[in-house]
């Protein structure tokens, strides 16, 4: 096969390999729309996260459970609009994967065909993995996630860090090696212990990404609002807000609105005018 000529190639997940082999760290963050993969892609990132997280920071819910396989679809599509070369890996929603491994396989599938995903994300360990083999063996990537699992919430009781027994530690570490037999070109690891994420990385050929999982993963991954500080009422303890970006929006809009009501927005702006004064005259 033959890349069009100006086509731009998009990393892939052997770019993602190779950053592990080469001991270099991996960034990674959410994007869920046209303007914050423009905005995440000139920044330099090479893996972008279409989280099922927009069904919190976006569409308000109070948990990724209510996120359908259309909103996923409609957002990754979104984002790759405004990407060039960032690898893009979507969510599998919640229920979008549980029922059979023939409609895991079908709704991986959309993601790549309808939403122009390179890879999907979908959650669990051993009890995964032989769906994780069966999307593989189609051609589509898959990105594996342990240790606390959203979709789970219910069940878990909460968002609590996993792993901390002796019997949960072996359990995630199963579970990571389980999901790189299946074919999974890379693992998130969420709040889990350092120095457990430490163990399972090394252990593992393929990359770990960490969120709430301390330093030691092959990469990290965050949700972009939470780096930009767009919620004032919540920041998880993972978290780094590297700007105050509620606070900074909300001063802008307060100066529009005073600029409004001053009638001195637009002053400085250079405005369209009525070409001739008759035209000017017949209209008064």
């Amino acid at each position: 096969m033959y890349a069009h000529k100006g086509v731009n190639v998009r990393l892939t997940i052997r770019d993602i390999a190779a950053m592990k082999r080469n001991n270099e760290q991996i960034p990674m963050v959410t994007a869920y729309d046209y303007t914050s993969g423009i905005i995440a892609e000139r920044a330099g990132i090479p893996m972008l996260l279409v989280g099922d997280s927009l069904g919190q920071v976006v569409l308000g819910h109070d948990t990724t459970i209510p996120v359908t396989m259309d909103e996923m679809i409609h957002h990754t599509k979104a984002v790759i609009k405004g990407t060039e070369k960032a690898l893009i890996v979507a969510d599998m929603p919640f229920m979008s994967y549980q029922i059979s491994r023939e409609k895991a396989i079908l709704n991986a599938g959309r993601l790549l065909k309808e939403g122009g995903a390179q890879a999907v994300k979908l959650e669990g360990g051993t009890r995964s993995a032989i769906t994780v083999r069966r999307i593989v063996e189609v051609g589509i990537p898959v990105m594996g996630h342990i240790g606390l699992t959203p979709q789970s919430v219910n069940q878990i009781g909460g968002y609590r860090v996993k792993g901390k027994s002796l019997k949960g530690a072996e359990k995630l570490i199963e579970d990571a090696l389980d999901l790189q037999a299946a074919g999974a070109f890379a693992i998130v690891l969420e709040l889990i212990p350092s120095d457990l994420a430490q163990i399972i990385s090394s252990k593992l050929s393929i990359p770990t990404i960490g969120i709430g999982a301390g330093p030691h993963c092959d990469g990290q991954v965050q949700v972009l609002h939470d780096l930009l500080g767009l919620f004032d009422e919540f920041t998880p303890k993972h978290a780094k807000r590297f700007i105050e970006g509620s606070e900074l929006f909300t001063k802008a809009i307060q100066q529009y609105i005073q600029e409004v009501k001053s009638q001195t927005f637009l002053v400085n702006i250079k405005k369209s005018k009525i070409k001739t004064k008759d035209t000017l005259n017949q209209l008064s």
